[in-house]
């Protein structure tokens, strides 16, 4: 799935606008002491969907290598902060290794808590730890960055 099909699967009949914040030092020390996960760079790139004026919800991207090959996967949030979506659209590690979509919902309507880690509020997934690890990881860092660094638009 292409980024474009994944913007009009999860913001059906939206104006989709993207948008790119450069981070400061202090909001990249902001945004890791709040996920507990390293920021890999200071662009952060993301999409805002209005419909009828109303915000319907933020996109982010995220690719990141998994084992020694990529994934990436789009997380939506919502104007309240939580998780509306989380989907993987290309895997290139074994098929073995890819975390099934039953598991992708448990991150639904979950915010940036204690709970947002793997075997507490998240469930571990045998043969896929690193890949659970890294999108957990990731979503984490999406979240911190949305709540510190994005404007939030109305």
């Amino acid at each position: 799935m292409t980024k474009e099909d994944a913007l009009e699967l999860h913001f059906p009949n939206a104006a989709v606008e993207r948008k790119t914040v450069f981070l400061t030092e202090q909001q990249v020390q902001a945004i890791q002491q709040r996920a507990k996960a390293k920021v890999h760079s200071k662009i952060i790139t993301y999409y805002v969907a209005r419909r009828s004026g109303d915000i319907q919800g933020y996109a982010f991207f995220d690719t990141h290598i998994v084992r020694t090959m990529p994934e990436t996967f789009v997380v939506v949030v919502g104007p309240d902060s939580t998780v509306k979506a989380l989907q993987i659209l290309a895997f290139h590690e074994p098929e073995d290794y890819l975390p099934p979509q039953r598991w992708l919902t448990q991150f639904i309507r979950k915010v940036l808590d204690g709970d947002l880690w793997l075997k507490r509020g998240i469930q571990h997934i045998s043969g896929a730890t690193l890949s659970a690890q890294a999108i957990t990881n990731e979503v984490r860092r999406l979240l911190a960055a949305f709540e510190i660094a994005i404007p939030k638009e109305h």
